[in-house]
């Protein structure tokens, strides 16, 4: 099976940490890692409100999804990892706006989460033939 790396086009090489790719395709799929409200020009992470944190956090996702060759309706399973359930309801009114008609499917559970940002999100997105 082959596999082909998607790079965030904001991404600075300078700052490139971690062993694992912003996103991978394979089989017809996309992967994308876990994101998290980062500005990639800087490899900092940009802390404020769930709502602010949950836009930023989709707005990196959208980009390396059309840095595919996809769109944010092509996504068909995430996973999001908050770091207080409570914020739930707020998270899900950002979340919900960024998946026009059928919504992915998704698992959201409560996790302890690095350098305190509040949500982390990971998706599956069925690649257009």
């Amino acid at each position: 099976m082959s596999k082909t790396k998607v790079i965030h086009p904001d991404r600075n090489p300078a700052f490139a940490t971690g062993a694992y790719s912003d996103g991978v395709v394979a089989g017809g799929f996309l992967f994308v890692s876990g994101q998290a409200a980062v500005d990639f020009k800087t490899s900092q992470f940009v802390r404020g409100t769930i709502e602010d944190e949950t836009h930023r956090t989709l707005q990196n996702i959208k980009t390396i999804v059309e840095s595919a060759g996809a769109r944010m309706e092509d996504v068909v399973k995430c996973t999001v990892h908050l770091a207080d359930i409570a914020d739930f309801d707020r998270y899900n009114t950002v979340y919900a706006s960024y998946f026009p008609g059928i919504k992915p499917a998704r698992t959201t559970v409560q996790s302890v989460l690095a350098e305190g940002v509040k949500v982390e999100i990971d998706c599956i997105v069925k690649l257009p033939a």
